[in-house]
């Protein structure tokens, strides 16, 4: 038998990245999000309109993808509820996040520059990915704050490790990535970290058996 809900957070399970883009002063912006998806060389990346990344992107296009596995999960957790962005929704604040201009600091991670674009990438990430975006397209109607990003891809950098006998292929018995699902930590399938967006958003703990 099945219900109609209305869940609090419609939110089946996506990667976790890192978006690397340029502030107005040249340095650079890190946020996590995990609603992204892949079309070729091209990604699909939805976030917030009021969001320093996207503020950003309307003016300077050019960004890295940090893809995230388990390995980073403590810094990535300790910046799930940072923002770039001085300025803020009630609802955001109340959710508990805070103002940080130095994500990297506060993740313990290493900036390295970009190949290709302006703006500095995280290390520690086995997969960097490089280019601009082409569009910004508004979803869910006039007066929506909900935005999707179409970026094209331009340079992909790969951890040695993870690729296949021919660096064409990357292997997907080693790339284990990072999935959000319904504001939680999942990797390998299973829970993999108390999560403070969870927190932050009340969702019900984990009942694990």
């Amino acid at each position: 038998m099945k219900r109609i809900v209305e869940p609090k957070v419609l939110y089946f399970g996506t990667p976790v990245v890192l978006i690397s883009s340029r502030n107005p002063d040249g340095s650079t912006n890190l946020a996590p999000m995990s609603s992204a998806w892949w079309l070729h060389y091209s990604a699909m990346l939805g976030m917030a309109a009021g969001s320093q990344t996207v503020r950003n992107l309307q003016e300077r296009p050019e960004c890295i993808l940090n893809l995230v596995e388990p390995a980073m999960l403590a810094g990535l957790d300790r910046i799930a509820l940072l923002t770039g962005s001085e300025q803020m929704s009630d609802a955001k604040r109340a959710r508990g996040y805070r103002h940080e201009p130095d994500k990297f600091a506060v993740a313990g991670w290493t900036r390295t520059p970009g190949s290709l674009v302006d703006v500095d990438a995280v290390e520690e990430s086995p997969i960097n990915l490089e280019g601009r975006i082409e569009a910004i397209h508004t979803v869910g109607g006039p007066g929506s704050t909900l935005r999707s990003l179409e970026m094209s891809i331009q340079r992909v950098h790969v951890r040695e490790d993870l690729l296949m006998h021919d660096d064409r292929y990357i292997d997907p018995l080693r790339w284990d990535p990072l999935i959000m699902k319904f504001t939680e930590y999942f990797a390998g399938g299973a829970p993999a970290y108390e999560s403070s967006l969870a927190r932050g958003w009340q969702m019900p703990a984990l009942q694990l058996r």
